[in-house]
């Protein structure tokens, strides 16, 4: 569905018609003076950041904290 803006007085009067609708999978851009400024949608699946979630597909190499070379030219 195509976001549709909402001003915030209408959204803080409508709010529970609102939470129905967002069940549904609508979605509301909330407006301040005519300024976008929050929305509101339904949660979904969102996954997010896991701690381990690349396990497998990273892979570090042996040399990984070997000196890097002509580096000491730098840090003189």
């Amino acid at each position: 569905m195509k976001p549709q803006a909402i001003g915030a007085f209408e959204a803080k009067t409508r709010l529970s018609e609102l939470l129905e609708q967002v069940d549904r999978g609508q979605v509301y851009v909330i407006t301040k003076r005519g300024r976008p400024v929050a929305e509101l949608r339904p949660v979904g699946d969102q996954v997010g950041l896991r701690f381990g979630g690349d396990a497998g597909r990273i892979t570090i190499g042996d040399d990984f904290d070997a000196p890097v070379p002509d580096l000491q030219e730098y840090t003189q």
